[in-house]
């Protein structure tokens, strides 16, 4: 029997960059389009890519490594959009660690959130003249940051706009300077030239897709409704969030909702180039077979596509000023890309 009805699933629990998905809800975007929308908040986030491969849950969010190696395991699932683009994404650690780069983690407790952290860190240490037993993997899940804080871990694996800003609040609760929150990029330390392998994406179950275009479609036109709200009225959108989310009305969410800003995808668009390269990356870190196809369609996106920038090495460095930028004085701006 057919209905209205889809489950979604976050790739966590409850976080500031979640906003879109909760305001197409609470604002009526979803009801506008005839959908009937159940958000969910899985366990455990290396649960999210079986529970929607599975068909147990319909839709759900999944960074963009997670979402090719979940396929190339037999979880059919396929990117129908993304929600944030190229969060920066490293080896989180406070300074006084002693940690200055990554061979300075030999002998450290380095944490990660699942599988596919553990591998990109023992595939670096080939890179740098370690092996795996350098060092001591630690599972922590999206808690790196009070992992750190609690002297369980010397470092781990987060993004800038979240765990970062934890560690740096934390700092300032101790009246040290919030410089003292370091990260080692990923994308640097393994050349990637980009951090898209943790974009984080709208996913689907194919089977669901399949039978469902009309009612995917429309859910990507209500959350891309909510987007354009959160873009042209943050502060606005913010404060319509807590009333469904009170939990996230703190200063530290706030600041990590600051920090979540300049990623929001405008368009929603999956971008081509860097789904070409996390493919590639995949097949380095020996999840994806070699002729493995990239997993994701822009067809449920019913308005125009926009043009990728030219020189995307030159928009990172743009966007890690920006950030260093919004750490120093927090607000809401968005990167100009003009001329890229």
């Amino acid at each position: 029997m057919s209905t209205n009805k889809i489950t979604f699933c976050l790739n966590w629990q409850a976080a500031p960059y979640h906003a879109p998905i909760y305001l197409a809800q609470k604002l009526g975007y979803f009801k506008d389009e005839g959908l009937d929308i159940a958000i969910l908040e899985p366990g455990n986030p290396s649960d999210v890519t079986e529970l929607i491969g599975s068909g147990k849950v319909d839709m759900g969010l999944k960074a963009m490594i997670h979402t090719l190696a979940a396929k190339a395991r037999g979880f059919p699932v396929t990117s129908v959009g993304s929600l944030l683009d190229e969060p920066f994404t490293g080896i989180l650690y406070l300074e006084s660690s002693g940690i200055t780069d990554f061979q300075s983690l030999k002998g450290k407790r380095i944490g990660y959130v699942g599988e596919f952290g553990k591998i990109q860190l023992d595939e670096l240490t080939k890179h740098y003249g370690m092996t795996p037993d350098d060092y001591t993997a630690v599972r922590s899940g999206m808690n790196v940051a009070r992992e750190i804080i609690n002297g369980n871990i010397d470092a781990g694996i987060g993004i800038e706009c979240v765990q970062q800003v934890e560690l740096e609040e934390y700092l300032r609760s101790q009246g040290k300077d919030v410089d003292g929150a370091k990260m080692l990029r990923i994308d640097k330390l393994a050349e990637l030239g980009c951090c898209c392998f943790c974009t984080v994406l709208y996913i689907v179950n194919d089977k669901f897709l399949a039978a469902n275009p009309d009612k995917v479609r429309k859910f990507m036109s209500a959350v891309k409704r909510a987007t354009d709200y959160v873009i042209q009225k943050p502060a606005e959108a913010y404060a319509d969030f807590i009333e469904i989310k009170p939990l996230m009305g703190t200063p530290l969410n706030y600041k990590i909702f600051q920090r979540s800003y300049a990623y929001f995808s405008e368009s929603l668009y999956n971008v081509h180039r860097d789904w070409n390269k996390v493919n590639a990356y995949g097949k380095r870190l020996m999840v994806l077979p070699e002729d493995f196809k990239a997993n994701y369609t822009n067809e449920y996106l019913s308005w125009p596509e926009p043009k990728e920038v030219s020189d995307p090495l030159e928009a990172q460095r743009r966007m890690n000023i920006h950030q260093e930028q919004c750490k120093c004085n927090p607000s809401f701006n968005r990167l100009a890309l003009t001329g890229l």
